[in-house]
């Protein structure tokens, strides 16, 4: 049985979405305010934690930030909140997934499983070697040479997907899609600031590349430079 934690300051969807959740057999949580959700993330250690990012006390973009320093658990954001940047800001300080209300409760169940099962589909996968980089899914550690780089939840996701597809030129769109869980939408500058990013923290440039390889108009790819 999955554990729940929403912290969502409308009492009336709260325990809608808590009262449905439990029917589905959720041990559900849930909090009215953002160090209120925090205490219970912590408290209770849930598989998941759905998340209003209008909250009274913290926005919930703040709220997620202290998240992800204290554990790797699957966030759905669920909130008003429907702008372009809004919702890739918000996937790339580490929410798994989004959901953009006026929702249906199934929906947002539904989401809560997919989100379940890719993070046990993580937690499964074996670590991926290209060339002195190593990445380990199960516990999102990557190194390069033997020391540890500093990737951002999103960074890791892209780097790992590109790794697993080594040598294999990989779309923007693809990208967005397969990364980013945005197929329909979303700017694909996106994936080029995160490439640069990576870019420098694996010690190379656009210009004199090592790991990642921009194939002009079609995407990238990474490939083993030894």
């Amino acid at each position: 049985m999955a554990a729940v934690v929403i912290t969502e300051d409308d009492q009336r969807i709260r325990e809608l979405m808590a009262r449905v959740l439990a029917e589905k057999g959720y041990e559900v949580e849930g909090a009215g305010t953002a160090l209120d959700g925090l205490q219970r993330i912590v408290q209770y250690s849930p598989d998941v934690v759905v998340l209003d990012m209008g909250l009274p006390d913290l926005d919930g973009a703040e709220l997620l930030k202290m998240i992800r320093a204290v554990t790797d658990v699957p966030v759905v954001v669920a909130t008003a909140r429907s702008e372009d940047r809004d919702v890739i800001l918000t996937l790339d300080a580490g929410a798994d997934d989004y959901l953009v209300k006026p929702f249906s409760v199934e929906q947002l169940e539904a989401r809560v499983r997919a989100v379940l099962r890719r993070s046990a589909s993580e937690s499964m996968k074996p670590v991926v070697n290209v060339g002195g980089l190593m990445l380990d899914p199960g516990s999102r550690i990557a190194t390069l040479e033997g020391s540890s780089l500093q990737l951002s939840p999103k960074e890791f996701d892209l780097l790992l997907y590109l790794a697993e597809h080594e040598g294999t030129v990989i779309s923007k769109r693809q990208l967005m899609a397969e990364v980013w869980r945005q197929p329909y939408g979303g700017s694909e500058k996106t994936v080029d600031v995160h490439i640069s990013w990576l870019r420098k923290k694996l010690g190379e440039s656009a210009a004199d590349s090592r790991y990642l390889e921009t194939v002009y108009g079609v995407g990238v790819k990474l490939v083993d430079p030894t």
